[in-house]
């Protein structure tokens, strides 16, 4: 899988909080919280345990479209 690194408590910018308290994934309906890709690029993370996606954010924009969602790991639990 690729790597990603979750930075679940630093808002993306450009994103305000109640936006993001309702983003959901739209494959499995998980929670998405906040990541930096491989490339270095900001990227919202589903928190699902059965199949994690990542989806890029481009100018401040998350793209929450399954064709530009790419694997990712799961993401660690806050437990």
């Amino acid at each position: 899988m690729s790597e990603t690194t979750h930075t679940p408590h630093t808002p993306l910018l450009g994103i305000d909080p109640w936006v993001r308290q309702i983003l959901r994934c739209p494959v499995t309906g998980a929670d998405l919280v906040d990541g930096v890709g491989p490339d270095g690029q900001p990227e919202l993370v589903s928190t699902s345990e059965v199949n994690p996606l990542a989806y890029p954010v481009r100018d401040g924009v998350p793209i929450l479209l399954e064709d530009e969602a790419r694997p990712a790991e799961r993401v660690p639990s806050d437990d």
